[in-house]
């Protein structure tokens, strides 16, 4: 597949004649909870999301994140749902379109994020991507890029998923720290050069973070975010851990 239509954005890659805009279908379709998701550490909640369409009801399941089911964390101020939300819009800022849309609204606990379900092979993650579907690869770097320029702290292999032939990046609260903590799992491409065409996409940021992301972020996050992205443009390759700590916990 072209690489443009591999980059498309994540919301042109998922309407449907049912649902042409799923941004718009997220905001507005009447949310009701079908369950916790397991294994979570804040609360996480799959959902139905319907609406009346031209031809009759329409549905589609998100995850819901609300505020009030985050548990404190010493190195984050609760909202980790604005983060979920600033992941998705960088992601479309880069041109990858690896996030699945996302946006922030209320629902039935409260405020927090709706994050289009995608409805993925789960015995399949980072991992066994890697190795065993190598025209995937560059859709992994260009989650690494993301991943360096939002300064993801937990990018877990399972965070990582397989629908079709398009790699999702999901859970991406922890991200957008000022002080550099960068935790992946995805370091085989490192000293390899970051494409041109996505550093082209990069260097705007050296000035000025897009205003929506930056209306979501702290002064020192968007500052720390520039100097990120100064780094990237400058090295001009994805980067190594010459140290082996930068790893999350569990892997998967």
């Amino acid at each position: 597949m072209p690489a443009d239509e591999l980059r498309a954005p994540a919301d042109q890659r998922l309407a449907t004649p049912a649902i042409p805009d799923p941004i718009a279908f997220l905001m507005n379709a009447v949310p009701e909870i079908e369950g916790r998701m397991p294994w979570s550490s804040n609360a996480t909640f799959l959902v139905t999301l319907r609406c009346d369409g031209v031809d009759g009801p329409v549905e589609q399941q998100a995850i819901y994140k609300p505020v009030r089911g985050e548990r404190p964390l010493w190195d984050f101020e609760p909202g980790l749902h604005r983060r979920e939300r600033a992941a998705y819009l960088l992601s479309e800022h880069l041109g990858v379109g690896v996030v699945p849309p996302t946006v922030i609204r209320d629902g039935p606990l409260g405020e927090g994020s709706f994050q289009w379900f995608v409805d993925a092979d789960h015995s399949e993650h980072y991992f066994t991507i890697f190795e065993q579907y190598e025209h995937l690869h560059d859709q992994c770097r260009d989650i690494a890029v993301l991943d360096i320029l939002a300064n993801n702290t937990d990018r877990k292999s399972g965070h990582c998923l397989l629908a079709g032939d398009r790699v999702w990046a999901i859970d991406n609260g922890l991200c957008f720290s000022s002080p550099y903590k960068l935790r992946t799992v995805i370091w085989e491409f490192g000293g390899e050069p970051i494409d041109e065409v996505l550093l082209d996409r990069v260097a705007p940021m050296v000035e000025r973070i897009p205003v929506d992301i930056a209306a979501l972020l702290d002064d020192d996050e968007i500052a720390a975010m520039q100097r990120r992205a100064i780094a990237l443009v400058t090295e001009r390759r994805l980067p190594d851990d010459d140290s082996g700590h930068r790893y999350p916990w569990p892997l998967i």
